[in-house]
């Protein structure tokens, strides 16, 4: 369904996942501001490529599997504002990496998520949600090729899948600095995660970072921290 935001419209009529607050919560936290070039893995209908650039003065590169969402994602930045930021190109990640060279201050991505389970019959959505069109550790390799030295990269994740990606970082030189819990409604378990990830480094002493938000009240409205970090988005906000 089509969805319009301040400053930009999304069509994702031809994407396997439609606009989700997942993304939008991801594309309004990460700390993407001070980047020069920015890397949307999985980049559906632009969402988050679209948001990094308002938030920012970057170059954006977006990666699409899909061939229909890549029309839809490509028609979105070219109605947007910073389509001379904006560039996508349409192919698995893994060839992407095979002919690439240039790394990224900040990468971005709303990553499949479902390694078991039953899939969708539309198969656009189940290769959007399914580990079975990009596992955990492609998706790490890919990050650690195309991440700057000093560049960081953020994710969202069910709070169910956090322990199994988790566990594959330090074999690919990766580590976690900051997460933010996600909790749908205000006192339940959070049930979304986000990642800041950045390489190993010498200075990995650092604790990590754990932050809570809660993106509605118990009487359905969106929490005063959700609104803070979203209202440049929402229309209605």
């Amino acid at each position: 369904m089509p969805f319009t935001f301040k400053r930009f419209h999304i069509d994702d009529t031809r994407c396997g996942m439609p606009v989700s607050t997942d993304g939008v919560l991801l594309g309004a936290w990460a700390p993407l501001t001070q980047a020069k070039t920015i890397l949307d893995l999985g980049a559906g209908s632009g969402l988050l490529s679209l948001m990094a650039a308002q938030r920012s003065n970057a170059n954006i590169t977006a990666v699409e599997l899909d061939p229909q969402a890549a029309l839809d994602c490509l028609s979105n930045f070219s109605a947007s504002p910073w389509a001379a930021r904006l560039s996508l190109v349409c192919c698995d990640i893994q060839s992407y990496c095979l002919h690439q060279t240039q790394q990224f201050d900040h990468i971005i991505c709303n990553p499949p998520y479902f390694a078991n389970g039953p899939q969708s019959s539309i198969s656009a959505r189940a290769t959007a949600r399914h580990t079975d069109s990009l596992s955990f550790d492609t998706l790490l390799l890919s990050i650690k090729q195309l991440l700057a030295t000093n560049g960081s990269a953020s994710l969202i994740l069910p709070s169910e899948s956090v322990a199994e990606l988790e566990a594959k970082l330090a074999s690919h030189q990766l580590l976690l600095r900051h997460k933010l819990l996600a909790a749908s409604v205000e006192g339940k378990t959070p049930n979304r995660q986000i990642l800041l990830l950045t390489h190993l480094s010498g200075n990995d002493a650092e604790p990590e970072i754990i932050e809570q938000l809660t993106i509605r009240q118990k009487n359905g409205q969106y929490s005063d921290q959700f609104i803070q970090l979203s209202q440049d988005f929402y229309l209605k906000l």
